[in-house]
Parts: C-alpha cells; sequence; structure tokens
C-alpha cells in the first residue's frame, strides 16, 4: 500500500519560513521522480518544484529563489524549503510521487498571513 504522508504546513507571517516533508511508503523512493503542487481556492493544482531521481531539480517561475525542494533517499523523504513567503503562496500543497503511476499525499495547508 502506498502511503505519502505530509508534515509541516501552518500558518506563518509574510516573510517567513516553512519546511514541508513528505515521507513515501509502499514505493521504491529512490526510482520515484518527486514533486510538490500547491492549489489555492478557485484555482488549479500547479507544479511547484520536482526532484528527478538523480537529483535534479526545477521550479515554477513565481517560486524561484525561495524555494529548495530536496530528498534524501535514506528517510524516503522529500523536502519543501520555503523562505520569503508571500500571501501569494497560501495554498494547500500536495506531495506527489511518479514512476510509472501518480501517487498523491493528502495535502497540507499554508497560510501566509500579512
Amino acid at each position: 500500500q502506498v502511503q505519502l504522508v505530509e508534515s509541516g504546513g501552518g500558518l506563518v507571517q509574510a516573510g517567513g519560513s516553512l519546511r514541508l516533508a513528505c515521507a513515501a511508503s509502499g514505493i521504491t523512493f529512490r526510482l520515484n521522480e518527486m514533486a510538490w503542487y500547491r492549489q489555492a481556492p478557485g484555482k488549479q493544482r500547479d507544479l511547484v518544484a520536482r526532484i528527478s531521481v538523480g537529483g535534479s531539480t526545477s521550479y515554477a517561475d513565481s517560486v524561484k529563489g525561495r524555494f529548495t525542494i530536496s530528498r534524501d533517499n535514506a528517510k524516503n523523504t522529500v523536502y519543501l524549503q520555503m523562505n520569503s513567503l508571500k500571501t501569494d503562496d497560501t495554498a494547500v500543497y500536495y506531495c506527489n510521487a511518479k514512476r510509472y503511476w501518480d501517487y498523491w499525499a493528502q495535502g497540507t495547508q499554508v497560510t501566509v498571513s500579512s
């Protein structure tokens, strides 16, 4: 049974930082591309950051220079370090694992107050 369990969401003031974590089980983590998506109310789910099996990363333009995605294959965990948070970053954040299929976490709320 595949499980992706997120932690680290919450309420933070603009300019602050949060770190999200997503622990995976039931998959061969090191062979999965991992990503973070987010969905704000009334909007579509958008890709925030992606990290390949080899560790290459890519980011949405809106978060470049502020967010960092990383992975620890020994812990089967992917992280999203979010700095200099803005109110526009408020959304539900979803962890995603992809190899042959897509797997999704339940989502964690990130709220940035002004």
